[in-house]
């Protein structure tokens, strides 16, 4: 049998090879410190878990429409009022299979063979992934510490070119948990507003923000033809569910309406009648807690990895991310990560899913996880550092 090239090109998603290795140690018998998946330890909040049985109970779950059930698409769009103070037609609201279905929309929606899409290095690889998909081209623009691994308006008009259609940026990011400023947000969308080119801005983790006082910023704060990808399986930790959602502009609503009927009907209609549960004050509450709870693992991954001897260029200021600097240790970011699980038993992710510049010389680590295995995994860290230190001076 013969597979597409676009099967064969497609690089593995190591976050995930890494969790099956861990996986395979899990089953002989070992104890496995998983800080290589985002995958928040809290759960769906209770409210969501009990309506999810109350749907099953009483058999509600014919299909949706394509744009999903429109009591969550207003719910939605109420959240946005009282927890980003920024009004929304719930017609532009459309509720989607995990914010994957969202991005996959997005590039049918916008991409056509030989767009280029241009997004920074590092970042989400299924993004590109998805660019690919459409016969896209992906403009991957080298960042650093200097900006944040982030772009920035300069980088952006640097890099663009004639064949440039849309922007992609997500903030707070995936691997490094660092953001965008909204005013430098609202320069880079201004500049690809003038250059007639789409904005898609990956929202995943903004409710995940440090961003007291105050409340987080949306893009639709400066650009409301932005398109916005969201999700609830961060700030509402419903990973398995996948639901996600995403903000398009008025006139993007009946393509992706098109595109949504053909490529999977509707989003799961359980997961969507449980999802009315995240917007009640009682839920909201709940997590905004955990949100703070993660601010406390950001503190202990940060000290105990200064511990270890390992340098993080830029701390996070969002997400549950660490993207850290291995250089020090002499192994790249492959080999660290495969001898320290091997080793240890302590998952984490190689840089080389997020992109080119550096990749070998920067790992991710998640704190999604609980203090006590943070404070675990973190100790075994310090150990396998404090050995490889030791090999290299030649002491015993």
């Amino acid at each position: 049998m013969q597979y597409s090239d676009r099967a064969n090109a497609i690089a593995p998603f190591f976050a995930m090879a890494f969790g099956e290795k861990a996986t395979a140690l899990e089953n002989q018998g070992h104890n496995v410190i998983r800080l290589n998946i985002g995958e928040p330890d809290f759960g769906a909040p209770p409210a969501v878990q009990q309506a999810m049985q109350q749907a099953v109970a009483e058999n509600q779950l014919p299909y949706t429409g394509a744009l999903g059930d429109m009591r969550l698409r207003e719910a939605i769009a109420g959240f946005y009022q009282t927890q980003h103070n920024i009004s929304i037609n719930p017609n532009r609201v459309i509720v989607t299979a995990g914010a994957s279905a969202a991005l996959l929309l997005t590039c049918a929606a916008l991409v056509n063979p030989g767009d280029e899409v241009l997004m920074g290095d590092p970042s989400y690889p299924c993004n590109r992934q998805f660019v690919k998909t459409f016969g896209g081209k992906v403009n991957l623009v080298a960042t650093d510490a200097s900006s944040q691994f982030q772009l920035n308006n300069e980088l952006v008009s640097t890099h663009w070119n004639a064949n440039t259609k849309a922007l992609m940026i997500a903030t707070p990011s995936n691997p490094t948990g660092t953001a965008v400023t909204l005013d430098e947000l609202d320069k880079m969308c201004a500049f690809a507003r003038e250059q007639q080119a789409w904005r898609i801005i990956d929202e995943i983790y903004l409710d995940l923000s440090d961003h007291t006082p105050g409340p987080a910023r949306s893009v639709l704060a400066v650009d409301d033809g932005a398109i916005v990808i969201n999700s609830f399986s961060k700030f509402f930790g419903m990973t398995g569910w996948r639901l996600g959602w995403m903000i398009v502009p008025d006139d993007m609503v009946p393509v992706i309406e098109r595109l949504a009927q053909n490529l999977y009907i509707c989003p799961s209609t359980p997961a969507q009648l449980a999802a009315l549960a995240c917007f009640t004050p009682d839920t909201l509450a709940l997590c905004e807690e955990r949100r703070l709870s993660l601010l406390t693992r950001r503190n202990i991954v940060l000290n105990g990895l200064k511990k270890a001897g390992l340098t993080v260029p830029v701390a996070p200021s969002g997400a549950f991310y660490v993207y850290i600097d291995v250089a020090s240790t002499g192994l790249s970011s492959m080999a660290f990560c495969e001898q320290l699980l091997s080793d240890t038993g302590v998952a984490l992710t190689p840089g080389n899913d997020f992109g080119d510049k550096d990749a070998d010389r920067y790992v991710r680590l998640s704190y999604a996880t609980s203090e006590q295995n943070l404070h675990e995994g973190l100790a075994r860290i310090q150990s396998f550092t404090a050995s490889l230190s030791q090999d290299t001076t030649g002491n015993i």
